[in-house]
């Protein structure tokens, strides 16, 4: 990668419906340039996709949570695991301090939050776990 794919990389993170065209025109090529820089891009595995971004308003899932939890040695694939089965869980991350795994929760009300957080804390090999509630967002650059 170079300067260039970095700048169409940012382009197109900024806005991935912008014609072929006007990103040729934007980074000072010819369409085809900028077009055969995309497939490559794709077929590198750097550009994996395009997705619909909603907004706040059109999200089911109300309510965000980030949950921080420590878990016992050589447990992991057995937590992840029961973690998949459970759908309010749409992310989750190994980390390093503290905490071994950061996960992402969204729930429709605090009942059905607070229900994820108890089968999260029941999960053999969970040893504990902190929440924090998302109030508002700032800044969201998330696909």
């Amino acid at each position: 990668m170079d300067e260039v794919d970095t700048s169409l990389l940012a382009l197109l993170g900024d806005n991935a419906r912008l014609p072929v065209a006007t990103l040729a025109r934007r980074l000072g090529l010819a369409r085809s340039t900028v077009q055969a820089r995309i497939e490559r891009l794709e077929s590198r595995g750097i550009i994996a996709g395009y997705a619909l971004k909603l907004g706040g308003g059109a999200r089911p899932d109300a309510i965000h949570a980030t949950v921080l939890i420590a878990i016992e040695p050589r447990t992991t694939p057995a937590v992840l695991s029961r973690l998949k089965s459970l759908s309010q869980v749409k992310g989750a991350h190994t980390a390093s301090g503290r905490f071994d795994m950061v996960l992402h929760l969204a729930a429709r009300s605090t009942a059905e939050l607070d229900k994820t957080l108890d089968a999260i804390g029941e999960i053999k090999g969970v040893k504990s776990s902190e929440s924090l509630i998302h109030l508002s967002t700032k800044i969201d650059r998330m696909p």
